[in-house]
């Protein structure tokens, strides 16, 4: 015990807790609540109508004769009001259900999700230290001058991570089908444990050639070397110029197509949301839930949604790197990288990943539902078949252009 205390790392604690309170609560959290205020703003403009564009206070419960309108912001209060009615419904729980596995469900699914993102890294090194003249000045201690790595735990097997336990998720899903002693939740419930046997063979399959071009698991140093030699999808600038990346571009396009289809399957959105499909089950896995248990499920989606996105910006488009950024001079360097620099990279990171959520949003209100043949399908004769064939075009492509 005297041994573990002396090599205890206090800073070490407390940097890991600050990341994760940073990330999980002022970050993955609001942007769930958002994407859902986005996805029904873009699905307005779609379909021509107005959406949600005002949020109001409902002083009528409380004794007054009219409720308050704020308007002029565009209605971004909505995921407040959203879950204010989500905490304030009654938690309804049907007799015949299997009351334990009822309520582990929808735990199952949210918190899979979440802890995925530990392993994402969401910008380069944070130079603190370059706060301490302000720090000084207030009569402050000052921070260390060992950079903060932007990420909360840096693993050398993070895909290897991320799909192990996001594959756990689909538990809730089929415990919530289970539990629920409901033929339509149980339908669900069957297919989305169909469907994710189906996809995931596909999706760990797309990033083998991606694994084979980088030689490693590490996606932090996936993020460095695009930084220095260009994005999966976009070889540009250092090494990204040689004949053999621009060989490699043609898989790479394919092992990203690939994985963008199987994330869509694994995340349940359309047009593969079988599994809660309205127009034959009703609501799927979760027609028993209401209050906070169908908010989880609902969070538990979006999240996933948005760690899928993270991991696809992470492998292909350069993680927080920014575009040409050795021709603009704000390539990478560690442990000599300003702190506005690695904020900046943060801030590049999750602009992407907005992208990727409106991309998201976008199919899911351009395409109509698969049949569920139509699905199965489509992954076991064409996804599987396409992803082993591009392993194989990898291998035999860098063979003959090997990489430096």
């Amino acid at each position: 015990m005297a041994i573990l205390l002396a090599n205890f790392d206090l800073s070490f604690l407390i940097a890991s807790v600050v990341k994760i309170v940073f990330l999980t609560f002022l970050v993955i959290l609001p942007m769930v609540a958002y994407s859902v205020y986005a996805e029904r703003r873009f699905s307005a403009v779609i379909q021509d109508r107005v959406g949600p564009n005002r949020t109001g206070i409902p002083l009528t419960l409380f004794g007054f004769k009219k409720d308050i309108q704020i308007l002029g912001i565009g209605g971004l209060l909505q995921p407040m009001a959203d879950g204010l009615k989500f905490i304030l419904k009654e938690d309804f729980t049907p007799r015949s259900v299997n009351t334990f596995y009822y309520w582990l469900a929808p735990c199952l699914t949210m918190v899979p999700a979440l802890m995925t993102c530990v392993v994402l890294p969401f910008g380069s090194e944070l130079r603190l230290s370059d706060l301490n003249g302000l720090i000084g000045f207030l009569g402050l201690p000052g921070f260390s001058e060992t950079p903060i790595q932007s990420v909360i735990a840096d693993l050398s097997v993070g895909p290897l991570y991320t799909f192990a336990i996001a594959s756990l998720g689909v538990y809730g899903i089929v415990l919530a089908g289970w539990a629920s002693n409901s033929k339509y939740p149980f339908l669900g419930s069957v297919r989305a444990s169909a469907q994710m046997i189906s996809y995931e063979l596909s999706l760990g399959l797309s990033i083998i050639p991606v694994l084979m071009v980088f030689g490693e698991l590490n996606l932090t140093k996936m993020s460095i070397y695009q930084d220095a030699n260009g994005w999966l999808l976009l070889p540009l600038w250092g090494e990204g110029l040689s004949l053999s990346r621009w060989v490699l571009w043609v898989p790479m396009m394919i092992s990203f197509c690939v994985f963008v289809v199987a994330m869509f399957a694994e995340t349940n959105r359309l047009p593969f949301d079988l599994a809660e499909c309205e127009t034959e089950l009703v609501a799927g896995y979760h027609t028993e839930y209401s209050s906070m248990k169908f908010a989880l499920f609902f969070l538990g989606e979006y999240a996933a949604m948005i760690i899928g996105s993270g991991l696809a910006v992470t492998l292909f488009l350069g993680g927080w790197s920014i575009p040409f950024s050795p021709y603009l001079g704000l390539d990478f360097e560690a442990g000599a990288t300003p702190l506005w620099l690695g904020l900046l990279h943060i801030a590049t990171f999750f602009v992407k990943i907005v992208v990727f959520i409106l991309f998201f949003i976008l199919i899911r209100w351009s395409l109509p539902r698969f049949r569920f043949d139509q699905l199965m399908k489509l992954g076991w004769l064409y996804m599987f078949e396409l992803a082993l064939a591009n392993v194989l075009l990898t291998a035999i492509l860098m063979i003959f252009f090997p990489l430096k």
